[in-house]
């Protein structure tokens, strides 16, 4: 008898024991779910240089969404350099939001099927999220005299400049050359190449990339001028280097995209948080954090706030002025294409 209750009373233990694990494990389950529906989690993808600005908008953006929702978000951001990025997406990199240096390196993440057609209308702003301008950095006083493009082939000058068929972002620098001409001065298409390729036979050598030119120009010193962004060079200026640059009479608005990668983010389920980190990039209060790090921002009201450091080009046009990326990048830098042929005679 005595051993029957013992018995029994140890399995009435055990079976308490493990009805209190199997709540406590249900109740840790019913947290974790708790905590997964109060919190959701944005991978954005970017490149270099923003990383200043978007240090300060995610935080804004997070307590926004979560005053607003209730819910907690977490933005990862990964930074490199834009085609870099578009090729990490298109690999597998599982971005929720790409804002990139160009609208080609999102046209290419949506030939890959993750970024459905009509992106641009989807945004605010056509998806275009900032703005900026080509300029000369020049050596302290410059000492070579130089206001313009044009002076950039004149012998006797060393320019750096990366190679636009291998950065992206040097394309902005060779459309800024070739649209001075058509464009601007309305040369022919045999001048502009003669110029342009006068310009690249100055460079010499060309970078691989925006960053490994402003390298040779500032650490190895070599050069009279670099071309680069006017963002980079505000940038590096209010971190106090005081780099003397030249305005151009004329420029290529160099604008930067932003875009939600459909694929992604309807997988994740995170479309609605998404759409409205994207929207916030658009209000005065994300413009101003990226016109404080030398971008040119979208937004009129804060375009009109920031007016003095960012004058107006007397000669400003764009890539559709050129015929659109597409055309662009048949024209100028596919294989066989005119860049090849600039090569060619480097």
């Amino acid at each position: 008898m005595s051993v029957f209750c013992v018995g029994f009373a140890r399995r009435g233990f055990l079976a308490a024991t493990g009805m209190f694990v199997f709540g406590l494990v249900l109740s840790r389950l019913f947290i974790a779910l708790s905590q997964a529906q109060e919190r959701v989690n944005l991978t954005l993808v970017s490149y270099a240089v923003t990383r200043a600005a978007y240090d300060n908008i995610i935080p804004k953006f997070a307590a926004q969404w979560e005053a607003e929702t209730g819910q907690r978000v977490f933005i990862e951001a990964s930074y490199a350099g834009s085609a870099t990025q578009s090729r990490a997406v298109i690999d597998g990199l599982d971005a929720d939001v790409v804002a990139l240096a160009m609208a080609l390196d999102i046209y290419r993440i949506q030939e890959a099927n993750l970024i459905q057609p009509g992106w641009e209308d989807r945004a605010p702003n056509g998806g275009i999220l900032t703005r900026s301008v080509a300029v000369i950095v020049t050596r302290e006083g410059n000492p070579k005299g130089i206001q313009d493009w044009d002076d950039l082939a004149e012998e006797g000058i060393n320019v750096v400049t990366a190679n636009p068929k291998t950065s992206g972002g040097a394309r902005w620098n060779f459309l800024s050359l070739w649209g001075h001409k058509t464009l601007v001065q309305e040369a022919t298409d045999d001048e502009a190449l003669e110029f342009t390729t006068q310009v690249y036979q100055n460079a010499g050598v060309l970078s691989r990339d925006a960053r490994e030119a402003t390298d040779v120009f500032f650490q190895k010193g070599q050069g009279d001028a670099l071309i680069t962004y006017e963002h980079e060079v505000l940038l590096a200026n209010r971190r106090g280097k005081n780099l003397p640059y030249v305005l151009p009479s004329s420029s290529i608005s160099i604008e930067n995209p932003v875009a939600v990668v459909d694929e992604i983010v309807d997988r994740k389920g995170t479309r609605e948080v998404a759409e409205a980190f994207v929207a916030f990039l658009f209000t005065p209060e994300a413009q101003r954090e990226f016109a404080a790090v030398g971008f040119r921002p979208v937004n009129k009201e804060v375009a009109a706030e920031f007016a003095d450091q960012y004058p107006t080009l007397d000669n400003l046009f764009t890539v559709e002025d050129l015929g659109g990326w597409d055309a662009v990048q048949q024209q100028f830098f596919d294989d066989g294409a005119i860049f090849d042929d600039i090569q060619a005679q480097l």
